[in-house]
């Protein structure tokens, strides 16, 4: 508990205000905040931040998909069905995970074996690694798929500020990071699309780990 009020506090420093800048060197950089009106940090309570920095660039997008699901008569088989725009996402061969719709303690693998596609609307079977135990049972059943290609940065490059409002650090010179506020798109399950905000090729930070100087108090 007291490690996450130390952090919390710290994005709290990091974030206020777009004027805050912070300074580094390297691509694993240590810096020393300042502190900013208003927080419960001082000057002498400083916290050592490692920061690693990332491209924004073209990546592909991976979201998931997900249904209910129940085993059909013998067992056998999971089905399920899917009516949305994404539904045609989904294709045969591709993998699934899928688990009880009461416990996620045990998580079990399924390929897509077949598709009956009408207009919106995508029904399909999957073939699971081994014999479902249960049938009749309910399943939640998720489907990785591909979204493309999008302008992206890793999505723990962005701090969320509230009230829709999300920053990244922005690197405006070597050691020299600003807060950049940024409008984000789809949301993947390791980037995030940014819609406004950066441009190709600029340099933001995510933060690697926190840790916690010798000399600092709350």
């Amino acid at each position: 508990m007291m490690q996450y009020l130390i952090s919390s506090l710290l994005l709290s420093v990091l974030a206020t205000g777009l004027g805050i800048q912070v300074k580094a060197e390297g691509i694993r950089d240590h810096t020393r905040p300042d502190s900013a009106p208003g927080t419960r940090i001082k000057a002498s309570q400083a916290v050592e931040l490692t920061l690693t920095r990332v491209r924004a660039e073209q990546h592909n997008l991976q979201t998931w998909i997900r249904l209910a699901a129940v085993p059909e008569a013998s067992g056998r088989y999971l089905l399920a069905k899917r009516c949305s725009a994404d539904a045609r996402l989904i294709q045969v061969g591709q993998r699934v995970r899928f688990f009880s719709a009461d416990s996620k303690s045990s998580i079990y693998r399924a390929r897509i074996t077949q598709l009956d596609v009408q207009h919106n609307c995508v029904t399909l079977k999957a073939l699971p690694a081994g014999r479902i135990a249960q049938p009749g049972r309910y399943y939640v059943m998720e489907i990785i798929v591909q979204r493309g290609q999008f302008f992206s940065i890793p999505k723990e490059a962005i701090i969320e500020q509230g009230a829709g409002r999300q920053l990244v650090y922005l690197q405006r010179h070597p050691g020299d990071y600003i807060p950049q506020q940024v409008h984000t798109g789809l949301k993947g399950e390791l980037y995030t699309e940014i819609v406004h905000g950066l441009n190709e090729a600029d340099q933001v930070v995510t933060f690697g780990s926190f840790f916690i100087d010798a000399e600092y108090k709350l």
